[in-house]
């Protein structure tokens, strides 16, 4: 069985307006929607990032460099994640059928975990 990743991509400005009920209730609609993968064994983890914190590494020419992130020019950010058991793309695809997250203007991306060995090759 393989593992999938569900990057949860949101517009920056997602939330603003909202009223603290508001909130509460599409928070219900996450816990509701990953409680349902939970009980079915397909969800093994997920969380929220924390907003407008992060930081960017890099290393060029031997020297690495670290800068706050993600940068806020950018129209898009990550959320969080979600991390799911499926057999393949269309099962994984249809886990994510009924998450509020696209409900909501946000993107979800998709992306297979390439398992490695363990001895990291």
């Amino acid at each position: 069985m393989n593992q999938y990743l569900l990057l949860l991509h949101d517009q920056k400005d997602f939330g603003n307006g909202l009223s603290a009920d508001e909130i509460q209730r599409i928070i219900g609609e996450y816990v509701a929607w990953s409680e349902r993968l939970r009980a079915t064994g397909k969800l093994v983890g997920g969380q929220k990032l924390r907003d407008g914190e992060g930081r960017i590494v890099r290393e060029r020419q031997g020297k690495t460099t670290v800068t706050d992130g993600p940068y806020s020019e950018g129209k898009e950010v990550i959320g969080g994640y979600f991390l799911v058991h499926a057999e393949s793309y269309d099962e994984a695809l249809a886990l994510c059928k009924g998450n509020p997250h696209t409900k909501y203007g946000g993107t979800i991306e998709l992306r297979c975990i390439d398992a490695m060995d363990e001895s990291g090759g």
